[in-house]
């Protein structure tokens, strides 16, 4: 069920609380703003007021200047991608973007600290992904190919500095953290889903590019979209990480959008593969989760992104039955789907577990209240970020 007036209300706070339509200084985090251009796009697919059009837009371009630039302190300056300050305002994602952590990326001399790390500044690629996805829903709710223009050129840099070859004649791997300026790897080992999420987002972003008339600028991403398909691991995908869940069946929902609009046509396969990992995944999630613990030992973010890919869920199957059909070789989506089905109220007791304000108080949810209160904006009105805006709905 969606409550926009929630929804609404969060995200309201998020953007006073970080400068976005207040004169507080713009705090600004990549994977939070954007879920939070997602959001705004919603809301004003819902209320229709051009108010929330706008929030949308300056928070791109809040996120381009601040973490698009370097940052306040570094003996580097200016643009990510070196370019000068007239050409950078034009080609913004041209250097990739900052991840917006509180402490400065890894210098070259230093020594590893796992734990450290996490608080670091650099690049993930993960991060981009989402951000590619925010660009390109403005894109489809405006009208403007410039912005999936400037989500395919991050999707090329990303590419070509994320991914690399280990040894002569082997396949290609990925880093799962860059530096700043993406010239060296922070963290060498490779995310679990980041090649699907890299397989998932550019054949979106190539497939938006067609629909809008934005190929008449920017890379084409067809070479780079069979890279990351060859790194799938297609038997590796189950996780009873929540968060991880969640983007599994999120990127099963984009998938099956593609297939819809003839833009993925081996995309059934795929498909069935991460639904069958997201059932293997729940399953054990569900046998093994704190979903019955107290607020302060829980992480709302993380389960809030099992809500989000739940909606997913719910989504697919509107769709199904709204089609009341078959896709061709005998691929039955509804059979699928229903397994999933079953799990669809676990999204309905995250959500009324966090809207409890009591729940709220509590120092993890306070501790990262920004991330938290956008994610629950999403599992709230899902659809700014879930269906692509210029898609045939």
């Amino acid at each position: 069920m969606i409550d926009v007036h929630s929804a609404l209300e969060l995200m309201t706070r998020f953007a006073d609380r970080t400068g976005l339509t207040s004169d507080r200084p713009p705090r600004r985090y990549l994977w939070t703003d954007a879920f939070a251009v997602c959001n705004f796009l919603g809301l004003e697919r819902a209320i229709g007021d051009g108010r929330h059009l706008q929030r949308a837009l300056r928070l791109v371009d809040q996120v381009h200047h601040t973490l698009g630039r370097h940052r306040p302190g570094d003996v580097r300056s200016g643009w990510l991608s070196g370019l000068g300050e007239q050409e950078g305002e034009a080609h913004p994602t041209r250097g990739g973007l900052r991840i917006g952590k509180r402490l400065p990326e890894r210098g070259p001399d230093e020594p590893f600290d796992d734990r450290l790390e996490w608080d670091r500044d650099g690049q993930y690629f993960h991060y981009l992904t989402k951000w590619m996805h925010a660009l390109d829903q403005v894109t489809g709710a405006t009208g403007q190919p410039i912005f999936n223009t400037w989500a395919r050129v991050l999707a090329m840099v990303a590419h070509r500095a994320f991914t690399y070859v280990p040894r002569a004649r082997s396949g290609k791997r990925m880093y799962w953290k860059m530096s700043i300026d993406l010239s060296r790897p922070l963290v060498v080992s490779m995310g679990q889903h980041d090649p699907l999420d890299g397989f998932v987002t550019y054949a979106e972003l190539d497939a938006a590019a067609r629909v809008t008339g934005a190929f008449a600028s920017g890379p084409d991403l067809a070479d780079e979209t069979v890279d990351f398909f060859a790194m799938i691991d297609r038997g590796a995908l189950a996780t009873a990480d929540p968060l991880g869940l969640g983007g599994l069946l999120a990127d099963a929902f984009c998938v099956d959008q593609l297939r819809w609009q003839n833009a993925l046509p081996s995309g059934e396969q795929l498909l069935g593969d991460l639904l069958e990992a997201a059932l293997a995944g729940l399953r054990q999630y569900v046998q093994q989760s704190d979903l019955r613990s107290s607020a302060r030992s829980r992480v709302a973010f993380r389960e809030l992104g099992l809500a989000i890919g739940l909606a997913a869920v719910e989504r697919m199957a509107e769709r199904v039955r709204s089609a009341r059909q078959r896709s061709a070789g005998g691929f039955d989506v509804a059979a699928r789907l229903a397994p999933l089905l079953r799990y669809v109220a676990v999204r309905h007791e995250i959500e009324s577990f966090w809207l409890e304000p009591d729940h709220r108080r509590a120092e993890t949810w306070i501790e990262h209240e920004d991330i938290n209160e956008v994610m629950l904006a999403t599992s709230l009105a899902p659809d700014g970020f879930l269906l692509q805006a210029y898609s045939n709905r």
